[in-house]
């Protein structure tokens, strides 16, 4: 399962946490545009633990879920992943903004247009060195949230809003792109790297409780029954048919639940979670 607080980030919980209502995974990308400033007249950037102190405090009733800092690759988290933030406007009887997807993780980047960092001055985010968005990125993907912008990567700060495709589409929406609201940002965003392909666990996750009828076939039941076997536990009259769920799998798993000092109902031989994962039955 992915991780509820994203790693490496700083961790302050504010609570009111609150279930998203399912469907299409998504990420929104927001700028903290805390200052106006212009090309004539740059502003310095507002420190990061402002912000964070902000979001913690006084602003935990818009906090996002994380508030980057793209010029030091910092992060701070304020709500787990399964948590809808209150970031985005929700108007009564309309689409439920916050909670319209099986996640909506709310990203807030440190930055507004013209700001200054020393001597030098950021017209967009992806002119700052954007430190820490591939981590991000990675994060956000392991929730389900494709790598793609069903309305297009910001690339201005003029509004594009589809109902229609906010309904629909899994993926990244700019603040700029969300029904209900009004705001423009975030203008840019950096593009997305090759995320790399999750890495295929060790062992088989426990397949769920209806997994194990009469009859089923799969190549897991063979890999359990190897174990079965070498774990001492066989209770098998034959090795035919060895990927199909049978009363030699129930009478070997009850010999395993046994040695795992499992006694009366408890030892029935249906696989449980946590036997199941004693076991190490080998990925298939």
């Amino acid at each position: 399962m992915p991780e509820l607080w994203m790693p490496g980030a700083a961790r302050l919980d504010v609570g009111d946490h609150a279930p998203t209502d399912g469907g299409p995974a998504k990420a929104i990308a927001h700028i903290t545009w805390d200052r106006n400033a212009t090309a004539a007249k740059p502003q310095d950037l507002v420190p990061y633990l402002n912000l964070r102190s902000y979001f913690a405090g006084s602003g935990a009733g818009n906090a996002p879920h994380i508030l980057w800092d793209p010029f030091g690759g910092r992060f701070t988290q304020f709500l787990p992943a399964n948590s809808r933030s209150k970031s985005l406007a929700d108007k009564p009887g309309g689409t439920r903004t916050n909670r319209a997807g099986k996640v909506v993780l709310q990203v807030e980047a440190l930055f507004f247009p013209y700001c200054r960092v020393g001597r030098e001055i950021y017209p967009r985010l992806v002119d700052t060195p954007c430190k820490g968005w591939d981590e991000l990125q990675d994060w956000v993907h392991s929730w389900g949230v494709p790598n793609r912008w069903p309305m297009g990567r910001p690339d201005d700060f003029v509004p594009h809003r589809s109902e229609a495709v906010w309904a629909k589409e899994a993926g990244w929406y700019g603040h700029s792109q969300v029904p209900e609201n009004n705001h423009q940002d975030p203008g840019s965003w950096p593009a997305f790297t090759d995320t790399p392909a999750p890495s295929k666990p060790r062992y088989e996750p426990f397949p769920g409780a209806t997994f194990f009828k009469a009859g089923r076939r799969s190549p897991i039941i063979a890999a359990m029954h190897k174990r079965l076997v070498a774990e001492g536990c066989n209770k098998y009259q034959s090795s035919t048919n060895a990927d199909v769920w049978g009363s030699g799998d129930e009478r070997s798993y009850a010999a395993w639940q046994r040695k795992l000092g499992y006694a009366g109902a408890d030892a029935d031989g249906q696989p449980g979670p946590t036997s199941w994962s004693k076991l190490q039955v080998p990925n298939v």
